[in-house]
């Protein structure tokens, strides 16, 4: 497998040209996790890296995924180690998923519709416990079963991470004042540092 060298001997995962990068898979993603670093590196606070093409697989959940996952999984694992050793991992929060899962029934036959009951999100640094896992679904994939996790929980874990206090964060809107986590969130302690 070849890497590509940028700077000063500064590796990155971008263009794989390997057997496990499908020709040249992982470039336009790589790319944009080599800018993520870069921006990290210069202070910016918030960087968004959204993938190319669709995860919605209504119709073939098998080719869709496949292919998802031969963009991203190399680009995200070089921008994970590529952080930690230049140190800044434990300062920077990274957040993986996307709004909502899978069902774990057919739909029409390849696809998978929306599951708002059970999705997964992974997140890393920042004050994540490395390793750690929270929550599970029911033995088919349909529902929470294990410590659920609402959106709203999920949004003050990340406040919490970022240094803002979920409960006093607020906005106004039409005279009111209104929180991030609305009236609920609950900060997920057990994946904290």
């Amino acid at each position: 497998m070849s890497i590509q060298y940028l700077g000063s001997n500064r590796r990155f995962w971008l263009a794989q040209r390997s057997h496990l990068d499908r020709g040249g898979a992982t470039a336009a993603y790589g790319t944009k996790c080599l800018l993520a670093r870069r921006l990290v590196e210069r202070g910016v606070r918030v960087v968004q890296g959204y993938v190319g093409d669709e995860w919605d697989a209504h119709g073939n959940i098998k080719e869709n995924h496949d292919a998802r996952c031969a963009e991203t999984d190399l680009p995200v694992a070089g921008l994970l180690a590529d952080l930690k050793r230049r140190g800044l991992l434990d300062e920077t929060l990274v957040v993986w998923g996307g709004e909502f899962g899978r069902m774990p029934v057919s739909e029409g036959g390849k696809g998978r519709d929306h599951n708002p009951h059970g999705f997964l999100v992974w997140m890393a640094g920042g004050g994540i416990k490395g390793g750690a896992s929270h929550g599970a679904t029911d033995e088919v994939g349909l529902r929470a079963a294990v410590d659920p996790v609402s959106v709203n929980d999920l949004h003050a874990t990340i406040l919490h991470l970022l240094g803002m206090d979920h409960e006093r964060l607020t906005f106004e809107h039409n005279g009111r004042k209104f929180r991030l986590t609305d009236v609920a969130g609950k900060v997920i302690r057990p994946v904290l540092l």
